[in-house]
């Protein structure tokens, strides 16, 4: 069992009653967030890239918790310019890390990345038996179909606030492409840039995928 708690915008906590995997922990001057850093527990941190909305208090939380960061090598040195002395696990793209929980697989995105040199990046999470691919800050690419190939993918997170990310239209084909059994969006209604209408994007996801669409309010959490 794993238990998925949105924080707001793309951050959330992975829960398999053992341990705690936080995901782009954006929570301070994050307008959706539900809780503070300060009462976040975890015991692993992903960081898809360094751009504030996503790396956000990952340093400083780290720090308190002694959690492992684990990202790109330009994204960690940007966390131990911050918070020296952190336990930090560098990757890059096609690398997979064995974890006390499980594995991560560090896949591509196609987003720029927040820090010079560095990549934008995704992962895939397996954790309680489940395979759960976060595509982090992204545009839709075809190499999505690949990843779907590659892994029996049983959630796919996706943004799908458009702008700065996929939009509704290529986040539903991103789904399909996938072949995922169920999509959490994210990444939408943070800000009126990024604002969507999420039932109108379920209706189409569900329409053109085998995909079912979960629509997770911020400060909400569901069983995977």
């Amino acid at each position: 069992m794993v238990k998925f708690k949105y924080y707001g915008h793309s951050c959330f906590l992975l829960d398999d009653g053992q341990y705690k995997v936080l995901v782009d922990p954006f929570l301070t001057g994050n307008p959706k967030a539900t809780i503070k850093m300060e009462e976040v527990e975890c015991d692993f941190i992903l960081i898809s890239h360094a751009h504030g909305d996503h790396l956000g208090d990952a340093p400083e939380i780290a720090g308190r918790t002694g959690a492992e960061l684990v990202s790109t090598p330009e994204v960690l040195g940007v966390c131990e310019a911050r918070v020296p002395g952190l336990k930090q696990h560098p990757m890059n793209l096609g690398g997979s890390i064995h974890l006390p929980f499980g594995k991560v697989r560090m896949t591509m995105a196609k987003h720029s990345s927040g820090v010079p040199g560095g990549i934008a990046c995704g992962f895939v999470i397996y954790m309680g038996g489940l395979q759960i691919y976060f595509a982090g800050d992204t545009a839709l690419f075809g190499d999505m179909q690949i990843i779907g190939r590659k892994d029996e993918l049983d959630y796919a997170i996706l943004p799908i606030g458009d702008n700065y990310t996929m939009g509704l239209e290529d986040a539903a084909l991103a789904a399909q492409w996938l072949n995922a059994r169920h999509v959490i969006p994210v990444h939408y209604n943070t800000w009126p840039i990024i604002n969507q209408d999420v039932k109108h994007y379920a209706e189409i996801t569900e329409a053109m995928s085998r995909a079912q669409v979960h629509v997770v309010d911020p400060g909400s959490e569901i069983e995977l």
